[in-house]
C-alpha cells in the first residue's frame, strides 16, 4: 500500500502533516501565529558557588536530558503492544513519563523539536519524559494495528496499559523554528492526570 504525503495549510500557518485522503485538518485553534517564534531563553539563575554548584552541575549531567528518544525495535504488528508495554515499565523505573512519538526524517516540526530536546532546550519546561521513537515510513502498518495511526505527525501518544495509544494525543505542527513553542503547552495538556 502506498500513502500519499502531503502539507496541509491552515490560513498562514504549515502543518507538517500524514494525510490519509481526508480534508479535515486541525482547528485554527490548534495553530500557533506564524511570527510566533520560540519562547524567550529563561532567566539565568545565580551561580552557584564551589562544590555545591559542582555537585549540582554533576547530578544534572547523571540524570541526562528530561526528554529521551528512545527508538523502537523492529517487528510485526501484533508485537508493538508488547514493545510499548515492556518500554512503559523501564521509563517508569527510570522515573520517567513514557510516551508514543511518531515522526519522519522528512518531517520539518518532527526535527525541529528532536533538536531542541537534544540541546536540552526543552529541560525547564517539561517533566522527564522517555519518547518511544517511530518512524511513520517504516511503521505505518505496527502503529496502525495498535491504534497508533493519525493524520500529521509528529504525534505524540499516552499508551495504556494494553500498549495501544489513547486519545490522550497531539499531532501536526506549524512549520519552522517556532514548532516546539507550539507543540510545548499541546504536550503538557495530554501529560496532566485524568479524572
Amino acid at each position: 500500500m502506498v500513502t500519499s504525503y502531503r502539507c496541509v495549510l491552515l490560513g498562514a500557518v504549515m502543518f507538517a502533516g500524514c494525510d490519509s485522503g481526508s480534508d479535515v485538518v486541525a482547528s485554527p485553534q490548534e495553530a500557533a501565529p506564524a511570527e510566533r517564534e520560540w519562547a524567550a531563553e529563561p532567566a539565568a539563575a545565580e551561580p552557584a558557588e564551589g562544590a555545591a554548584a559542582e555537585a549540582l552541575a554533576a547530578a544534572v549531567a547523571a540524570a541526562g536530558p528530561r526528554v529521551r528518544f528512545v527508538p523502537a525495535e523492529a517487528g510485526e504488528p501484533g508485537e508493538l503492544p508488547g514493545q510499548v508495554q515492556a518500554f512503559m515499565a523501564e521509563a517508569r523505573a527510570d522515573g520517567r513519563t513514557p510516551l508514543v512519538y511518531v515522526g519522519a526524517g522528512w518531517c520539518e516540526p518532527c526535527r525541529y523539536f528532536h533538536q531542541a530536546a537534544e540541546r536540552g532546550e526543552l529541560d525547564d519546561r517539561l517533566p522527564r519524559l522517555a519518547l518511544l521513537e517511530f518512524d511513520l515510513d517504516v511503521d505505518a502498518a505496527r502503529l496502525e494495528a495498535a491504534g497508533c495511526r493519525s493524520r500529521m505527525i509528529p504525534l505524540f501518544a499516552v499508551p495504556d496499559a494494553a500498549g495501544r495509544c489513547t486519545d490522550q494525543r497531539i499531532e501536526g505542527s506549524i512549520h519552522g523554528p517556532g514548532s516546539p513553542a507550539q507543540i510545548l503547552p499541546r504536550l503538557l495538556e495530554i501529560l496532566r492526570p485524568r479524572p
